[in-house]
C-alpha cells in the first residue's frame, strides 16, 4: 500500500472498539459502493485543503445520531444517495491532540439512476471542503488512499459481504403504565414521549432503506412503525401471532397448528414459526412487537440464519437491532436507539453509549 503519513493513532487496547468515550469528537462516513463489471467500485473523496484522498464522512451536529450523520455527510461530499449496509469497525485518531471516533458503514447508492450506471455524480459540485469525487475498483483503491487507517477500512469493507438485507427488530416506543390504561391493553397509545421517538425512528430505519413493515396487533406497536411505514409510502401488516397473551396470539397458535403444551407454549411456538418465515425471505422488513417476545424472535431468526441467540440486556422500548443477512447467514448484527447508538457483534449485545 505504499508509504502513508502515520496519523496520531489511539493504541487499541486503550478503548474498547464498541466503547464511545465522553472526550471524542464523533464522526460518520461510508465506504460508498456500486457494481462493476468485474467485482465492485468505492467512491473516494478528495480534499484540498490537505490534499489527502480518503472515504466521505464528517462530524456530527449537535443532537444527531450517528446514521444519519453517515447519510448526510456521504449526500453533502458527493451528491449520492445511499442506503446503510453492516458497520465497520470504528477508526479512533487524535486530531491536534484531541481523540476523534469516526464510525463507518458499508453503503450502496440508491435513489435515482441505482441502477446500471449507477453512482454517477452528476449532481456533485466542486466546493472548497470537497474538489473531487473518483470512482475505483475496490481490488486497488488502497493504492489512492492517503492515511493507513482507511487502508484498513477498506480491507474490511472487502472481507465481509458488500451486499446485505436488512432484517430490523424493534421494540414498541414509550406507552405509559399497563396500570394507567382504562381500557384493553392492546388499545394502549404510545405516549408523547413514544410518538416522539416514533417520529426519529421513521428517519433512522429509512437509512436502512424502504422494508416490509410487520407488527404485532397492539397498537402501541403500530403506531411506532406508522410514521416509517408512510414515509416509504408502505403499509403495516399485523401479524396475530406476534400478540402477547391476547386472542391474536391464542388464535395464531390454533391456526399454526402448535402441538400440546401450555397456551403461552404455543403462542411463542407461533410467534417463532413466524419470524422464521420473515428471516428466511430474501426481502428487507422491519418488524416491532413486544418485550415479553423479542428474545423468541431474536433467536428464532438467528436459527434460521445459522447464528447462536443473542445474549445481554434485552432491547429497550424504541430500540431496534439490524440483523445483515447475506447468502442465508447472519453478516453483522447491531443495535440502535433513538438516543444512542450500539455497536454490535454477532456474539451478543454490547452497549455502547453516546
Amino acid at each position: 500500500m505504499g508509504d502513508r503519513p502515520a496519523a496520531d493513532e489511539v493504541r487499541a487496547d486503550e478503548v474498547r472498539a464498541d466503547e464511545v468515550r465522553a472526550d471524542e469528537v464523533r464522526a460518520a462516513g461510508a465506504v460508498v459502493w456500486r457494481p462493476a463489471a468485474s467485482g465492485s467500485q468505492v467512491a473516494l473523496v478528495h480534499r484540498p485543503k490537505y490534499d489527502d484522498w480518503s472515504f466521505p464522512k464528517g462530524k456530527l451536529e449537535p443532537g444527531e445520531h450517528v446514521l444519519l450523520a453517515a447519510v448526510r455527510e456521504v449526500a453533502e461530499e458527493t451528491a449520492l444517495q445511499v442506503t446503510l449496509g453492516r458497520r465497520l469497525a470504528p477508526v479512533r485518531y487524535l486530531n491536534d491532540g484531541v481523540p476523534k471516533r469516526v464510525d463507518y458503514w458499508v453503503a450502496r447508492v440508491t435513489g435515482t439512476g441505482a441502477g446500471a450506471g449507477a453512482g454517477a455524480l452528476g449532481g456533485f459540485e466542486p466546493t472548497a471542503e470537497i474538489d473531487e469525487v473518483a470512482w475505483l475498483a475496490a481490488s486497488s483503491a488502497a493504492a489512492r488512499l492517503t492515511y493507513e487507517h482507511d487502508a484498513r477500512t477498506l480491507e474490511s469493507f472487502r472481507a465481509g459481504p458488500r451486499e446485505t438485507v436488512p432484517l430490523i427488530v424493534l421494540r414498541h416506543a414509550s406507552a405509559g403504565r399497563k396500570s394507567e390504561w382504562p381500557q384493553s391493553d392492546v388499545s394502549r397509545p404510545l405516549d408523547s414521549h413514544g410518538a416522539m421517538d416514533a417520529l426519529v425512528l421513521a428517519s433512522l430505519l429509512r437509512c436502512f432503506g424502504a422494508a416490509r413493515v410487520v407488527s404485532a396487533p397492539a397498537e402501541r406497536c403500530v403506531a411506532t412503525v406508522r410514521p416509517y411505514a408512510a414515509s416509504i409510502g408502505g403499509v403495516v401488516e399485523i401479524e396475530a401471532a406476534f400478540d402477547v397473551g391476547g386472542a391474536g396470539a391464542a388464535g395464531a397458535a390454533g391456526a399454526a397448528g402448535a402441538g400440546a403444551g401450555s397456551a403461552g407454549g404455543s403462542a411463542e411456538s407461533a410467534a417463532a414459526a413466524a419470524m422464521a418465515r420473515l428471516a428466511a425471505d430474501g426481502r428487507p422488513v422491519v418488524v416491532c412487537s413486544h418485550r415479553e417476545n423479542l428474545r423468541t424472535l431474536l433467536a428464532a431468526a438467528c436459527a434460521v440464519l445459522g447464528a447462536p441467540s443473542p445474549a445481554g440486556k434485552s432491547l429497550r422500548k424504541g430500540e431496534f437491532a439490524v440483523l445483515h443477512r447475506a447468502a442465508g447467514t447472519l453478516a453483522a448484527l447491531e443495535r440502535y436507539h433513538p438516543d444512542e447508538d450500539c455497536l454490535v457483534t454477532t456474539d451478543g449485545f454490547r452497549r455502547a453509549v453516546a
